[in-house]
């Protein structure tokens, strides 16, 4: 552990101990991988201004996101099988988070259901929703969600088809993994990884097997899966997910000015500016790129938080001074966990908030809500 000190680090190791379809699903964009890309590259482009004989004494990185207390302005993102990225993925993860001091967020399409995560924590936690064609099977999530007691619903607005996965395709993505020999050879040389799984009964969609309709057994999750995604969702069905749920409510998926204001229009409690990862529409701007034009335009209506390329403390900054109030983490958090368990989740998280705190100081501040556009070259 003490030879890790960055997020590649966590990187390098969960390539080493994660079978390849799953390391490659988490590392991986659509298409050319363009936008995927871009999400990292383009934070490089935004310089910090240092300032000197400045109080750096007593700093503090405490914040909310709507309206939670967080230790640091940053929340796990929702990704789909997390769980095969080491067993019982998700209850890990959600365990560090909760013990870190930060939001954890469900995906439906995680391995671990809602009900095993409620299980191991004790405070609430965040759960994404996918709208599917099965309506009755969504309410049915929603219902679960509440009855889990947790805080927030995050609605995905982005994925009502599936973008051109490249890699996804060639490996032959599925949760378990299927029996061929590229396979088996493949897990056969990562024995911590097949020893986790072996000791665990959560080796596939739990949200979804024996719960949708139809669905009873691994051998009909495919077909349904492909079927299921809404190429029909429009604004008009945030409202009566809204009602339904009742709670705080966030819309993860913006990426363009227009789109915001209408976000802002639903009455949400947050939106999310993000391209999915780059695993959507490639060739799309990066989040950080369009961030501060859709913070300067919905800000003072929607609180605004971001997530694609974070891969550093720094990088987090970066989006706090462009008018994000809160950040999500997708890959760091899976890298932690692929090469470490719940350990590297915990670390991931460290090293976000080292980075984060030494570079606020040198920045010249002490408060992690004081960070602007000011502390920025332009």
């Amino acid at each position: 552990m003490s030879t890790i000190l960055t997020i590649a680090d966590l990187k390098d190791l969960a390539r080493q101990r994660v079978p390849k379809m799953f390391f490659d699903y988490a590392d991986s964009g659509a298409w050319t991988e363009g936008t995927y890309r871009a999400n990292e590259e383009d934070f490089q482009k935004i310089k910090f201004r240092q300032r000197v004989l400045v109080d750096m004494s007593n700093r503090s990185l405490e914040s909310t996101m709507i309206g939670e207390k967080v230790a640091m302005p940053v929340a796990l993102a929702p990704t789909g099988l997390t769980g095969m990225q080491h067993a019982d993925g998700e209850m890990l993860a959600a365990q560090a988070a909760e013990e870190f001091g930060v939001p954890f967020t469900l995906s439906t399409m995680s391995i671990c259901s809602i009900e095993d995560v409620a299980s191991v924590t004790k405070k609430p936690f965040w759960f994404q929703l996918y709208v599917l064609r099965d309506k009755n099977f969504v309410l049915n999530l929603i219902d679960r969600a509440k009855a889990a007691k947790c805080s927030a619903l995050v609605l995905t607005l982005d994925l009502q088809i599936l973008g051109q996965r490249h890699k996804d395709v060639r490996n032959g993505l599925s949760a378990p993994p299927k029996m061929t020999i590229a396979n088996l050879v493949d897990m056969a040389i990562r024995p911590r990884w097949c020893l986790g799984m072996a000791r665990t009964p959560r080796r596939t969609f739990r949200n979804i097997v024996g719960h949708a309709k139809g669905v009873g057994d691994v051998a009909s999750l495919s077909s349904w899966t492909t079927e299921q995604f809404d190429p029909q969702l429009s604004w008009k069905d945030v409202a009566w997910i809204k009602e339904r749920w009742g709670g705080k409510l966030i819309l993860k998926g913006v990426l363009d000015k227009e789109d915001a204001l209408m976000a802002a229009d639903t009455g949400a409690d947050a939106i999310i500016v993000s391209n999915h990862g780059g695993r959507q529409l490639d060739g799309a701007p990066s989040s950080i790129s369009v961030l501060e034009e859709i913070a300067d335009a919905v800000g003072d209506r929607i609180e605004v938080h971001m997530d694609g390329g974070i891969r550093s403390g720094q990088d987090v900054l970066k989006a706090l001074c462009l008018g994000a109030k809160g950040t999500f983490i997708g890959r760091p958090f899976l890298y932690g966990l692929g090469a470490l368990g719940k350990e590297g989740v915990t670390k991931a998280l460290e090293i976000i908030r080292k980075e984060m705190d030494i570079t606020m100081a040198l920045c010249g501040k002490r408060l992690v809500t004081d960070m602007g556009k000011e502390q920025l070259r332009r």
